[in-house]
């Protein structure tokens, strides 16, 4: 027998003082955001973690070469970062914190091992390999910080890079877009009007928008369960709304940060799972002498479309290519997670699909938060291409998933489950344009896969 309500521990207050709690926790206000700002200083114990960073990009705030513009950052790193263990245990009940600490020895251990890549690449070679073991003085602290924090021993999309990687210029303005900043960059992210810092920002601004996703979700899914078709439907509106806002957030990528920029930087953010970089893993030292192997920090991390995905119950096809995104769910926040898997049990409980076609408005509503999926994921695809397919030839995205045909597998089963969506509501306007919209977009994606597998050599599926 399905249960009546969906009981998961949806934040409404996120307690923004108590440090007890994990840094990420599903709220209907931030949605999948922090739940308080996140913690910018350090503790006066890890003042050489604070100083190796802030010197650390390759154009530091002042404007002038950082570690990593002089190819320096590893030798210094040896020279200067003790293994600050101990420095953890004393904290390591402040949660909050710990994601701080997650965050910043993830920034130094992603320098650290491709640094040699990066110079290679911006000197007009290949990346060839990266540093093959990481020192302890990073290797132990980070393992220590990212059990406690709930992660990966290595960079992550939310707890690191991105969501948790953002300061207010000005508390009083909050979240506005222009009063973001990085704490960490890579390259010139440092510079608000940086490519680096538009890529990770119009990310920050977009998870911005996800508290009403989370709202929607709770009411659609109680909606299916009571068969409260007005709860239902207003849930889908809800969504429908939202992903709009998320959508058109998304589209200020292309102004925010260049599509010639992005290679750049983008070297640091690739992960040892999968690359040619790291052909046997990385060793860490002090913690294991057998290789370990994580995947790259990625925006398939984030939680909003998985959570349409879920919710929606889009199915996707049983491919190797479905199994990274499967490998992909433990690479998010612990709570994050957990809300995802709730999410998909629940809804397959309480037939979220065949309650909506049962009723043409509602496989409408339904019809057009598949469509507002659809949107996200052709933006994700043009944004490849655009932004790395024309720059480099390298096969596999950051995150490890084979570059050219890993998203359209999504995109694809997407497609299909519109127009067979389509075929309960067809009478009901606006139906026919989403039609005609999936049609035209099945055949170009066709056609651009078939291209750039070609170019590269490999099968299109």
């Amino acid at each position: 027998m399905a249960p009546s309500s969906f009981d998961f521990p949806v934040l409404s207050d996120t307690r923004p003082q108590d440090h007890s709690l994990p840094a990420f926790m599903v709220s209907t206000t931030r949605g999948f955001l922090p739940r308080q700002e996140p913690v910018v200083k350090l503790p006066k114990k890890f003042a050489v973690v604070d100083s190796l960073l802030n010197r650390m990009p390759v154009k530091t705030i002042s404007g002038e070469p950082g570690l990593l513009g002089t190819f320096s950052f590893g030798d210094t790193l040896l020279k200067e970062l003790p293994d600050l263990s101990d420095a953890v245990d004393q904290y390591k009940d402040d949660l909050v914190l710990m994601n701080a600490l997650y965050r910043d020895y993830s920034f130094l251990a992603s320098a650290y091992l491709l640094e040699p890549c990066h110079e290679r690449f911006v000197r007009g070679g290949e990346y060839g390999l990266g540093r093959q073991s990481l020192p302890s003085s990073i290797a132990m602290p980070i393992v220590k910080i990212a059990e406690i924090a709930g992660f990966k021993p290595f960079m992550e999309y939310a707890g690191s890079y991105a969501l948790f990687n953002y300061r207010l210029e000005d508390p009083k303005k909050g979240l506005e877009y222009d009063n973001l900043r990085l704490i960490r960059a890579f390259e010139h992210g440092l510079d608000s009007s940086s490519s680096e810092a538009g890529f990770v920002l119009v990310h920050i601004a977009m998870v911005k928008k996800s508290g009403p996703l989370v709202k929607a979700t709770v009411e659609m899914l109680n909606g299916a369960a009571t068969r409260d078709r007005e709860r239902f439907n207003d849930g889908l509106q809800i969504l429908v709304d939202g992903l709009k806002k998320v959508n058109a957030v998304m589209n200020t990528m292309w102004t925010k940060s260049k599509p010639n920029g992005y290679t750049s930087f983008r070297t640091f953010i690739f992960g040892i799972t999968s690359q040619s970089m790291f052909p046997n893993g990385v060793v860490y030292e002090g913690v294991s002498e057998e290789p370990m192997s994580f995947r790259g920090e990625s925006g398939a991390n984030d939680s909003m479309i998985p959570l349409c995905d879920n919710l929606l119950q889009v199915k996707m096809p049983e491919t190797p290519l479905t199994d990274i995104l499967k490998d992909f769910r433990q690479y998010r926040p612990g709570n994050h997670r957990e809300f995802l898997e709730a999410v998909r049990e629940f809804s397959i409980q309480s037939g979220v699909r065949e309650f909506a076609l049962d009723d043409a408005q509602s496989a409408a509503l339904y019809l057009q938060a598949l469509d507002q999926v659809r949107d996200f994921r052709w933006r994700h695809w043009c944004f490849t291409r655009e932004y790395i397919l024309k720059h480099t030839t390298h096969p596999t995205a950051t995150g490890g998933s084979p570059i050219v045909t890993w998203l359209p597998n999504q995109l694809q089963a997407v497609l299909s489950q519109m127009l067979d969506v389509s075929a309960h509501c067809s009478e009901i306007r606006g139906v026919s344009d989403i039609v005609e919209t999936v049609n035209h977009q099945q055949e170009a994606l066709r056609r651009e896969v078939a291209k750039y597998c070609g170019e590269r050599g490999v099968a299109a599926s």
